[in-house]
């Protein structure tokens, strides 16, 4: 018997990935800043994805170079290499 459901976004890759499509369909700002919560507010209350899931994700997707993070943590980048993951889908 199971108790609780699985979480599709539990796997940093799963979570990741999710981020990037969102952050592109977001239109930028300037430079191509996407503002963090035009990703963080889609991921947790649409998806409903957790604080946690988003962390992690964001991480991740910084480390696989698909995504910039700013110093200020206030927005974010498309990278070129998140194209490729865009492709593929």
């Amino acid at each position: 018997m199971k108790h609780t459901e699985e979480r599709p976004y539990a796997d940093p890759e799963a979570a990741a990935r999710k981020l990037v499509e969102i952050a592109a369909s977001v239109e930028a700002v300037q430079d191509g800043r996407i503002y963090i919560e035009r990703i963080n507010a889609p991921f947790l209350f649409k998806l409903t994805g957790s604080g946690s899931e988003f962390g992690a994700g964001l991480k991740h997707a910084i480390e696989r170079g698909w995504l910039q993070l700013h110093e200020s943590g206030t927005y974010v980048k498309l990278m070129p290499s998140s194209e490729d993951l865009l492709a593929r889908k």
